[in-house]
């Protein structure tokens, strides 16, 4: 068996020490839940489908009666009615008689059969087999998606189309989903100035935190951006600490080392407890991660492609942990160094 790289074991260490399911519950609307993240487990309140219904175009019999079909022996029906969908009842008929219906059609339990118009030669009201069907062909059996009462959706589940349709289909409205986590991102650097303003010789505007607050935002967080904080130490962990108060996550990119000082590693040390102090791999190796007060401390490098990388090995993480999403360690392709 491989060895787990130092990146892998990093990410690990990191996971199982930020809280799981740690932001708390609120209800949304289906219209509004789009990317958000279940809550509860999610059980059925119906069957689905609620009803036996046809999945095809074309006529009801009673299955026995085409037993024996052959090209040498075709047997005929009588059409003596119809049953659309939307209708709440489907009609009796006889052996040897059928019923015309489209596809979403109530029919009865038992032994019958769907034949499509292609199965079958018509003529008027009257059509005729050659060949014999299996039961409920082309029939589906109420509950046969799921019963009421089974688990539609687990907890962690992250909220897209495919889920809120199947949430919609069985006549919820509502949904309890998990606080988005509020993560409080800062840049550093006595170089980096806003990208609003006028750049000045020496100086280079500040991506990281547009960036890292878009990609907060899109992995199901809230990202509140509190400014660019220069080389100043005491300033800084001030800042910090009263992000703390009201996030449940801080984000910085740059100011790993600044004068020949560990300045982020003192700067997590100051608020909590510095748990992983870079990781030896081939590029975006200043990566630091801590926590104070139960919350995750990602920080991440300042050169803005390997800040947005190192959010996604490692702010992702915390964020999927915050949530309660079960999600693996992201993969990363690049080999240790």
């Amino acid at each position: 068996m491989s060895e787990k790289s130092p990146l892998v074991e990093a990410q690990q260490a990191f996971s199982e020490v930020v809280p799981f399911r740690h932001t708390g519950v609120e209800s949304s609307t289906l219209g509004e839940a789009t990317g958000r993240t279940l809550a509860d487990d999610l059980p059925a309140p119906m069957d689905m489908p609620p009803y036996s219904r046809a999945i095809v175009e074309g006529f009801l019999v009673h299955t026995e009666d085409t037993e024996g079909a052959s090209e040498e022996k075709p047997i005929t029906f009588q059409v003596v009615a119809s049953v659309q969908p939307g209708d709440t009842v489907c009609p009796a008929f006889d052996h040897g008689q059928a019923l015309r219906i489209a596809t979403g059609s109530l029919v009865p339990e038992g032994k019958f059969s769907a034949v499509r118009p292609w199965d079958c030669e018509t003529q008027d009201e009257q059509f005729s087999i050659n060949r014999p069907f299996a039961p409920r062909f082309f029939l589906e059996d109420r509950g046969c998606d799921f019963k009421e009462g089974d688990n539609l959706l687990a907890a962690g589940s992250v909220l897209g189309p495919a889920e809120l349709g199947t949430i919609a289909s069985v006549g919820i409205t509502e949904v309890n989903v998990a606080r988005r986590p509020v993560v409080t991102v800062f840049s550093s650097g006595d170089e980096v100035v806003p990208h609003t303003e006028e750049l000045t010789p020496g100086a280079i505007y500040d991506c990281n935190s547009v960036m890292l607050s878009a990609a907060v935002t899109q992995s199901g967080g809230e990202a509140r951006f509190a400014g660019i904080m220069g080389d100043d130490f005491e300033g800084f962990v001030s800042a910090a600490r009263k992000a703390l108060q009201d996030s449940d996550m801080i984000l910085i990119s740059g100011g790993t080392a600044v004068g020949g000082r560990d300045f982020i590693a003192d700067l997590v040390k100051a608020l909590g407890e510095l748990l992983i102090d870079g990781v030896p791999m081939r590029s975006g190796r200043p990566l630091i991660m801590g926590l104070a007060e139960s919350k995750p401390i990602v920080c991440v490098a300042g050169h803005p492609p390997e800040a947005l990388r190192g959010f996604y090995l490692f702010g992702q993480i915390a964020l999927d942990r915050l949530l309660g999403r079960v999600a693996e360690i992201p993969a990363d392709t690049q080999s240790p160094q």
